[in-house]
């Protein structure tokens, strides 16, 4: 809302300068935490390359800006279409690079997720080119910053913020080389008023609040489940205008928020499922090693106190 606010009422039209107002606004919050002592500590350096740190940062500033522009070339509806396909992208480029697989049971559920997500939300499918190939060069930069992300918290035991405060500078160098070119001119000649600033800030403000959530929520969970997350967003919204504002989706959007809703309850649940059972799991595993280990111990134990009685 505060991002329509910022594009439609204040006509600020330059949505990779937004991005870049929004990433230097974060940069500057995680600063004076960090002079507070209030950032949390980075792992070692040797423990995460700086080519990965620079790959993530470079994903993530070609994935909001590319987002930005599908949206302005293309109708909302194929948008929602691009969106949906970043989940079969993540299962395929999971499975290439960590050899990943998800089971059959979490592949039908996600099918029955994007299919009500796409009942619910796509109602408008105009085809421009330009704008389909923006759609399709978009879809993979998303993919990959969600799994980098996921991975590098989990892995390499980072933070949301710790990873942010090293991320950031990077996203912030390509937004300033993308802005020129894909940004209309202009930018100088706004009205920077009290009014349009403050509206710029509190849609910043919303944006890093927004970028540290996901970053947990990618550190807690997975790539997918963000997706899912997101798609969950999408159907709240629209039921809330349909509760609240009432607003009418059509029938056959309710029908498909239903479905999608149904979907997301199946997955959670096979989630927490396979967590549970892998905990179990490994508990019994750990069993048998600490006695063995134990048993290591007191052997090794008894060996150098015999020793130290024959060299007595």
């Amino acid at each position: 809302m505060a991002n329509k606010m910022v594009m439609g009422t204040v006509g600020f039209n330059f949505p990779v300068a937004l991005s870049l107002i929004h990433y230097l606004f974060a940069w500057a919050l995680m600063a004076v935490l960090k002079a507070l002592y209030l950032l949390p500590i980075a792992p070692p350096s040797k423990s995460t390359p700086f080519s990965s740190l620079f790959a993530l940062g470079a994903v993530m500033s070609f994935s909001t800006g590319l987002a930005n522009i599908s949206l302005k070339h293309n109708s909302v509806g194929f948008y929602q279409m691009a969106k949906i396909a970043v989940t079969p992208t993540i299962v395929v480029a999971e499975f290439i690079l960590f050899r990943k697989k998800v089971s059959l049971q979490k592949v039908v559920t996600l099918v029955v997720v994007s299919f009500g997500v796409a009942i619910a939300t796509v109602t408008d499918l105009e085809f421009n080119f330009f704008g389909a190939c923006v759609a399709l060069a978009w879809i993979i930069p998303s993919a990959v910053n969600k799994i980098l992300w996921s991975n590098l918290q989990q892995i390499g035991n980072w933070t949301a913020l710790a990873l942010m405060w090293k991320t950031t500078p990077i996203t912030i160098f390509f937004f300033i080389v993308l802005m020129p070119l894909l940004d209309p001119p202009g930018l100088l000649s706004f009205n920077w008023d009290f009014k349009n600033s403050s509206a710029i800030i509190i849609s910043a403000l919303f944006g890093f609040l927004l970028q540290w959530s996901g970053a947990l929520a990618l550190g807690a969970t997975s790539a997918l489940a963000h997706v899912v997350l997101g798609q969950f967003k999408t159907i709240v919204i629209m039921l809330s205008g349909y509760l609240v504002f009432n607003s009418d989706p059509g029938f056959t959007s309710l029908c498909g928020a239903i479905i999608a809703l149904a979907g997301m309850s199946v997955y959670t649940y096979l989630g927490m499922k396979g967590s549970g059972t892998s905990g179990r799991r490994n508990s019994l595993n750990l069993r048998p090693n600490s006695h063995l280990l134990k048993s290591k111990v007191i052997t090794d134990g008894e060996k150098q106190e015999t020793r130290t009685v024959d060299s007595v």
